[in-house]
């Protein structure tokens, strides 16, 4: 048995999700068709939030998938370690360094490896350094400080050693989706305004 759902394609949801720095001018486009359309200004507000919602909701999903896959690719890669050991245990236990294969060639064991390491731990951090072993970088705040104060006897002195170049980066203005507290959009409330509505068949 299938019971049939309606699912709302939002035409602006998709041109969101398939908009590209480089070419915005058909989204802008899109947005003033919206904007100058003749349903009421809450209407307009709802379908451009719902929109972003989705949007949202999609890379929330996606992230989430994301996370889901790395946890699975590290128990799997442990697991994976974890069986070529105890295998590697249990052929020694019957004296098997070799295991000859039909499809593979074979499988070996390969020896056990100590990897030894230095390990420094400093029990007296002056008399250390009093004998030398000791390193200095450049104090950087301290350094823009002086030079962007002026402060400090040794400021013309150091500006003929240091150079500053400013960067700046623009953050572009952009609309924020105010959502109302323990509530979500449902899709049922949402007009479309300018795109069609998809039918789609669900197995019961």
């Amino acid at each position: 048995m299938s019971s049939k759902i309606n699912i709302k394609k939002y035409r602006l949801q998709t041109e969101m999700e398939n908009l590209k720095i480089g070419n915005v001018e058909w989204f802008k486009g899109y947005v003033r068709d919206v904007l100058e359309s003749d349903k009421p200004y809450y209407e307009k507000a709802d379908y451009i939030a719902y929109s972003i919602n989705q949007v949202q909701n999609k890379i929330d999903y996606v992230s989430n998938e994301i996370k889901e896959l790395q946890d699975l690719k590290k128990s799997l890669a442990t697991s994976k370690e974890l069986a070529m050991e105890i295998t590697a245990s249990v052929l020694a236990e019957y004296g098997i360094d070799k295991l000859e294969g039909a499809s593979i060639s074979s499988i070996t064991i390969t020896p056990e490896k100590v990897k030894t390491e230095n390990v420094i731990f400093i029990k007296d951090e002056k008399a250390v350094i009093q004998l030398g072993f000791v390193s200095f970088i450049p104090d950087y705040e301290a350094i823009e400080k002086t030079l962007t104060t002026n402060e400090g006897y040794v400021y013309e002195e150091l500006a003929q050693y240091v150079e500053v170049s400013k960067i700046s980066t623009t953050t572009q203005s952009k609309i924020k989706i105010n959502n109302k507290r323990n509530s979500s959009t449902n899709i049922n409330q949402v007009d479309e305004i300018l795109v069609v509505e998809e039918s789609y068949q669900q197995a019961a």
